[in-house]
């Protein structure tokens, strides 16, 4: 565990090294690297809303959690987060499974699957939103969309930073980055952090330690090859939240805990390997690919309020809570590999932009859940006068899945441009995967094997160099985990998306709107003939429009703004056996705001003689439903604003203060039920100090 702190503190080391004498060397040099599954389209021309939130985003607001960039893009929402352990969202108003980490994307890869923990910014270059479904290139994708994360590549000429940050409630941090050359073909990269942080939460805290170094080797003119190693180790005290009661959400202050102190972190740890490689063919075609190897494991103990009515105390006095005692054991591997040639051609009087590859995958997954459920008065707490240190009863392991997970593709897209305004794309995926699962303690054995070809068609229209007008239809799938009650796995949720869109950029004005209507089924829901086991019944759709953009309002300030409108509910009657409620066709998704607004503005003070910035965030969450099985409880809408100043006291020092939630607004984030809900954060502050070399 030493070395992550060792290689932190060689940052500063190397800005004064033997990298640095031979800045003179490399400064002409600048790498640039191609993103997959784009081929040589530009991104104003892509059939396809997309949202680019770059690195001075993550600086200004100050954050550490990749999840927090992305309430910056219009419809994305915060889901259940397992006890504040991973990054959960919506992508235009599907949760998708609430007990899973939503899915991701790093350099192309498949990197969110297993239980990662929260993803750190420190090697972040910009991270991509890509709307609608989109799989007849990504494949395995939900009909909201995709998130692809990039991240920061080695450079030949020497530069780097070293941060330091401290904030409300002992919260600590400590970020560096440094790049360079090491001969006229070998570049490199280092960066990662430290972090130790309490929090508001009473009893709750968190570390964390990330580094993420990379190599670059120049083999030719036209051929590189690219490593990149990320391990991060976390550690968090499970929290489920507070309880709320009867839709008041100051049943108990914001920063009471309810679980055990002495359960103790949950520990994460992550790593990832990215092996990938660059060459550029002739006129103009281009290959790409690689292999992507991660493992995540997950282990800890908690203890949760018990849901189900029945056998929840607090229902009948208003005061005392009976718990859950739980511990989770989850590992994954997951390894995936990626092959694409790219370029455009002229056939029957016609430029064809060719996108062509393949990709396969294997993933393994291995869950436990030890779990009790105390009679009542064994394990219990008061919320208003909470004693800790209740004796732990003995747990047993409820169930242990061992699943494997196997895929390959296919994929094929054309954008043809027909004349010089209208251009027309097809694309087609093909994939086939098997999936096994063997459930321990009762020795059920599960095997499916499906394959699935995703059609996608677009037609845009672009009367000017600066505006692009779209229609667009697509279809997806993401294979399910589990078994119903026989033992058998699921057929995969199947999705079709339509999007009606345009896209404007001139004289420092930019502009995207959309408009969307999807639907996905084969959700899982409870049998209706063998309660307590899922199975594939559910179906949900979700329409809407959203706008981003920006603009300069002057010579000294930038603004930007995102508003969604989303309409998302059930399709058909599910009815939740475990819990005796019918939810009918026509019923609120849950966490899904139907409105949401963010914008920021940020001003230069150079004019008033003062070398520094200061800008102002606002977002708007609209009410939500809180639960599946209770339509009755929302979360009321909220509105935050965070302020941020930017001062360069040098020409490589630089002070910037922070203060989040500035009217110190009291709301919820999130929730999974009435018990376990994630109150949002008070008013915070934090002090950064960067010096750049």
């Amino acid at each position: 565990m030493k070395y992550q702190a060792v290689t932190l503190s060689l940052l500063s080391i190397m800005s004064t090294g033997s990298f640095a004498q031979e800045q003179e060397s490399f400064e002409h040099i600048e790498v640039n690297y191609r993103q997959a599954y784009r081929g040589d389209v530009p991104v104003s021309e892509i059939p396809q809303a997309i949202t680019t939130l770059d690195r001075s985003l993550v600086d200004d607001i100050n954050i550490s959690r990749f999840r927090d960039v992305l309430l910056f893009s219009p419809s994305i929402a915060l889901q259940n987060d397992g006890g504040n352990l991973w990054d959960s969202y919506s992508m235009r108003g599907f949760p998708g499974n609430e007990n899973v980490p939503t899915g991701y994307l790093v350099n192309g890869f498949s990197s969110g699957r297993g239980f990662g923990g929260h993803r750190d910014v420190s090697n972040i270059e910009y991270v991509e939103v890509l709307k609608g479904p989109g799989s007849a290139l990504y494949g395995r994708s939900d009909p909201g969309g995709v998130i692809n994360v990039v991240t920061r590549k080695p450079q030949y000429a020497p530069e780097g930073y070293l941060k330091t940050s401290l904030g409300s409630d002992d919260r600590y941090r400590i970020e560096g980055d440094y790049t360079g050359g090491i001969s006229d073909s070998v570049s490199a990269r280092i960066n990662g952090a430290i972090q130790d942080d309490d929090s508001f939460r009473d009893h709750v805290s968190s570390k964390k330690k990330v580094v993420n170094p990379s190599l670059r080797w120049q083999l030719g003119k036209d051929t590189s090859i690219l490593y990149a190693f990320e391990f991060m180790q976390q550690e968090q005290l499970f929290d489920r939240g507070i309880v709320v009661l009867d839709n008041n959400i100051r049943t108990v202050p914001r920063d009471r805990f309810l679980g055990e102190p002495s359960d103790e972190p949950t520990e994460i740890i992550s790593q990832g390997h990215q092996l990938t490689f660059e060459h550029y063919l002739l006129n103009d075609w281009f290959l790409t690919g690689g292999i992507n190897a991660r493992s995540t494991k997950l282990d800890g103990y908690s203890s949760d309020a018990e849901l189900s009515g029945s056998r929840q105390k607090l229902f009948e006095d208003g005061r005392t809570l009976t718990r859950q005692h739980r511990r989770r054991d989850y590992d994954s591997d997951d390894l995936s590999l990626r092959l694409e040639l790219s370029g455009n051609a002229e056939l029957f009087g016609m430029t064809h932009h060719l996108l062509m590859g393949t990709d396969a995958y294997r993933y393994d997954l291995y869950t436990l859940l030890d779990r009790v459920r105390p009679e009542p008065g064994t394990y219990e707490l008061d919320i208003f006068n909470p004693q800790y240190g209740a004796a732990k009863p003995e747990l047993h392991t409820q169930y242990i899945n061992d699943e494997n997970q196997k895929g390959f593709g296919l994929y094929l897209q054309d954008q043809l441009e027909l004349n010089d305004q209208w251009h027309l794309l097809m694309g087609l995926r093909l994939d086939q995967y098997t999936q096994e699962t063997l459930e321990l303690v009762s020795g059920t054995e599960s095997e499916q094997d499906e394959s699935r070809v995703s059609p996608r068609v677009a037609l845009s229209y672009l009367p000017t160099d600066n505006l692009t007008l779209y229609a667009s239809y697509s279809e997806g799938f993401v294979p399910i985990s589990g078994t119903d009650f026989e033992g058998q796995g699921f057929k995969p949720e199947e999705s079709d998306s339509v999007e009606l869109g345009m896209k404007y950029s001139a004289n420092g004005f930019r502009l995207n709107a959309a408009v969307f209507d999807a639907t996905k089924t084969n959700i899982l829901t409870d049998d209706p003939v063998h309660p307590g086991y899922p199975a594939t019944l559910g179906a949900a759709t979700s329409r809407g429009f959203e706008i981003d953009g920006g603009m300069s309002l002057g010579s000294y300030t930038d603004l930007r703004v995102a508003y969604s409108y989303i309409d998302s509910e059930t399709k058909n009657d599910i009815t939740v056996y475990d819990w005796g409620v019918n939810v009918p066709a026509g019923s609120d998704l849950v966490n899904i705001p139907q409105n949401t607004f963010n914008a920021m503005v940020k001003h230069d003070l150079r004019h008033w003689q003062i070398n520094a910035d200061i800008g102002l965030t606002a977002r708007y969450v609209d009410d939500r439903l809180g639960a599946t099985v209770d339509q009755s409880y929302r979360l009321p809408s909220y509105q935050v604003f965070d302020l941020f100043y930017t001062h360069r006291l040098t020409d490589n020092t630089e002070l910037q203060i922070n203060v989040d939630n500035l009217f110190d607004e009291y709301y919820m984030s999130n929730a999974y039920s009435a018990l376990w809900t994630t109150p949002g954060a008070p008013r915070q502050f934090s002090v950064s100090l960067t010096y750049e070399f």
